[in-house]
């Protein structure tokens, strides 16, 4: 009878659990629709400010203010100061999601010599502060944002600060580590390069652009492009953002799914042994009765 306790505690156990992983999943499938129907309501606005870059960066002229796409080739690459922005969750429970992207910005700073960490998501930003104060790496203690629910005002604070530290010289070039979802099954760790922005990037052939005779800038080029490089910014990190969320989300929802399949699996298991004992002590009883009623 305590084999048969301990087997109908451990099944009460199980269907606890798995009442906790199903409701996960159902939250991080509710997650992630949102998300992506804010990325697919923002999209056609990037997709016109990259189509504005395009324009002016073909017809622009060369006295136009281009600071934010100073390759700074003075520099010696091993003196260059980086700054990674690293995008985590702030929670667990998502498989290999966080681990990818720490694997992946570990590589990255043993590769530069004077590398600063902008840490996004309480899972990154505990991890990486551990080593910091053991005196392993650079992380800015300051920047405390979330990754839950991306909006365009955080994207648009973080992009004014890397916008700050490279035009004061603190930062030579910006990147930021995030996870891409390549599938609703499939999502890896990638890395993009923010500063310095790269023409390359904007105009690739001549066939992109509708190129016209005459172009007027209002109420000057530079002003122009000092409206629109913000804000393009903002457009490529409020998109990491979003994309980590919703890799995040597909990541907890697989994990979730697998736990909630491991659990019905163990119940079933459980149930048959209970069976078994069940079974083991209605015989005992009956041969306790048979032997003695023979007595």
């Amino acid at each position: 009878m305590s084999n048969m306790r301990e087997i109908r505690d451990r099944i009460k156990s199980i269907n606890d659990i798995m009442k906790i992983t199903n409701a996960m999943y159902l939250i991080s499938s509710s997650k992630l629709k949102k998300a992506k129907k804010d990325l697919a309501a923002t999209q056609p606005y990037f997709d016109k400010l990259l189509y504005a870059m395009r324009s002016i960066l073909s017809r622009a002229p060369e006295d136009i203010d281009m600071r934010y796409f100073d390759r700074r080739k003075h520099i010696a690459p091993e003196n260059r100061k980086v700054g990674y922005i690293v995008i985590t969750a702030d929670k667990g429970m998502c498989g290999s999601y966080n681990h990818n992207v720490i694997k992946l910005t570990e590589q990255k700073m043993e590769a530069s010599a004077h590398a600063s960490l902008f840490v996004m998501g309480q899972v990154g930003r505990m991890y990486f502060q551990r080593r910091a104060r053991a005196g392993e790496m650079d992380v800015d203690a300051e920047f405390i944002y979330t990754t839950q629910n991306p909006t365009l005002y955080r994207s648009r604070r973080i992009a004014e600060q890397m916008l700050k530290l490279f035009e004061e010289g603190k930062l030579d070039d910006v990147y930021i580590i995030y996870t891409d979802m390549v599938s609703s099954i499939a999502f890896e760790p990638k890395i993009l390069q923010l500063l310095p922005l790269d023409a390359a990037h904007f105009v690739r052939t001549e066939g992109e652009i509708t190129r016209h005779h005459v172009a007027e800038f209002f109420p000057n080029p530079n002003l122009v492009m000092e409206h629109l490089t913000p804000n393009f910014m903002k457009g490529l990190i409020y998109s990491a953002m979003v994309d980590s969320f919703c890799s995040e989300q597909q990541a907890r929802m697989s994990a979730m799914d697998s736990a909630t399949t491991s659990a019905k699996d163990m119940l079933q298991s459980l149930s048959l042994q209970y069976n078994r004992a069940r079974q083991a002590a209605i015989t005992q009883e009956i041969t306790e009765i048979v032997a003695g009623a023979g007595l």
